[in-house]
């Protein structure tokens, strides 16, 4: 396992980090039972950052995490988020968000909240309710660090370039098929010390030959990331989802992303996506292709 600094938080971090999104079930129907053996996998290979938030299964994520951290607690690099979607983000809705995730998470602090979906709030009420809410969450001993999170790049750069923050994370923006956050979020980003957490490096299953069901409804943008995908054949591996290890070291290897997340609720799974945490990447004229293909071009 590779570790390194979240920014200007100063947590040592595993490279590889544990997503909460598939333990509350929202990928597929899961139990408290093989949460915990996920949970307790990660900590064994090494894993000791976990990202969650109240979202994910309506709390059932931040239960099941819960449960599988007694006794472990202090093994990890926690993290989770607020508000609940549909709930408006207010200095006593954060508030309250936090004391609700801690109750379910079974501690008296999280060492980093994140302000969740910047696309359903503004700048302003960012700036003005849930930053000091979180500062004062701090204060009380609560949270150690907070940051933002978005799949928009233009709604982090402001927080980035701000230095209200300690970390941002993103999806989708660092991936084979995606790799806008290289421009101008990730050098911003280290040069201010800002900590980077990239989600949904295969691409909201895509990557892995499973695209994620939603993505059903929008057939173009599927069409989109198939033509893609056959540029890319020469990374592939031999057997079944073939993309894989070359999308997860493409991440883990960038120097300027802390974290690297994977969600995943089989056991197997995540040892296999441990295992291509040692530090080596893409052959660097490959990395150099990938880049060249699809150079500014978003996905999504």
């Amino acid at each position: 396992m590779q570790y390194t600094t979240l920014g200007k938080t100063g947590f040592k971090v595993s490279k590889l980090g544990l997503g909460g999104a598939p333990l509350g079930g929202d990928f597929g129907g899961t139990t408290d039972d093989e949460v915990i053996a996920v949970v307790h996998a990660a900590l064994d290979a090494g894993i000791n950052f976990i990202d969650t938030a109240p979202l994910y299964g309506r709390g059932e994520s931040e239960r099941r995490i819960g449960l599988a951290l007694r006794g472990r607690r202090d093994a990890v690099i926690l993290a989770t988020k607020a508000v609940m979607r549909g709930d408006a983000y207010t200095y006593g809705n954060v508030m309250k968000s936090v004391e609700d995730s801690l109750t379910r998470l079974q501690t008296d602090y999280v060492d980093l909240i994140q302000l969740h979906e910047l696309e359903s709030t503004s700048w302003e009420q960012a700036v003005e309710d849930v930053l000091p809410a979180f500062l004062k969450l701090r204060e009380q001993g609560k949270v150690r660090a907070f940051g933002v999170n978005a799949g928009a790049l233009g709604l982090l750069l402001p927080f980035v370039q701000a230095g209200n923050t300690d970390t941002v994370q993103t999806f989708m923006r660092y991936n084979l098929l995606d790799h806008t956050a290289k421009d101008e979020l990730l050098p911003s980003a280290r040069e201010r010390g800002v900590g980077v957490i990239n989600g949904s490096v295969l691409a909201m299953g895509i990557l892995a030959d499973r695209p994620a069901p939603f993505l059903n409804k929008n057939p173009e943008l599927l069409a989109k990331a198939e033509d893609k995908k056959r540029q890319l054949d020469f990374l592939r591996k031999p057997g079944p989802k073939g993309l894989i290890e070359p999308a997860m070291r493409f991440s883990l290897t960038c120097p300027d992303i802390a974290v690297t997340l994977t969600g995943t609720t089989s056991v197997a799974s995540l040892l296999l996506n441990a295992s291509y945490c040692d530090g080596v990447g893409l052959p660097e004229e490959h990395e150099a292709l990938v880049f060249s293909l699809f150079e500014g071009q978003s996905l999504f």
